[in-house]
């Protein structure tokens, strides 16, 4: 099992950068495919990106591809997503999850553990 805790979410204006954190607890962190999912108001869960267990392969949505990298480090536990070019239609409740499977998938139901999420404001 693990836990996930994110952090760095904040309000900010179009065209900034922010920086989210994920840290993960146990010790087979490694063992876990890493996602990052956002929920706007009144819309549902929405894929983000996910990044393979040893870092080896990613996958973003179309709305992100460009300009938000997810990257992580296992020595530390630790999944990242890098978000440049904030638009306000990235306002959402950032959470990580994390699938104790090999292959990356967009599909919320398929990872097992989730984070509380972090709230990302893009002001215009």
């Amino acid at each position: 099992q693990v836990q996930l805790v994110e952090s760095g979410g904040g309000l900010v204006q179009a065209g900034d950068s922010l920086r989210l954190s994920c840290a993960a607890s146990g010790r087979t962190f490694s063992s876990y495919v890493m996602g990052w999912f956002r929920q706007a108001p009144g819309k549902e869960r929405e894929f983000v990106a996910a990044i393979s267990r040893r870092a080896g392969a990613t996958q973003y949505a179309d709305s992100v591809k460009g300009r938000f990298t997810i990257s992580r480090d296992n020595a530390k536990n630790m999944v990242y997503l890098q978000m440049d070019s904030l638009k306000p239609d990235d306002t959402a409740v950032y959470c990580c999850a994390a699938r104790l499977e090999t292959v990356l998938t967009t599909t919320p139901g398929r990872y097992q553990y989730w984070g509380q999420g972090t709230q990302v404001t893009v002001s215009s």
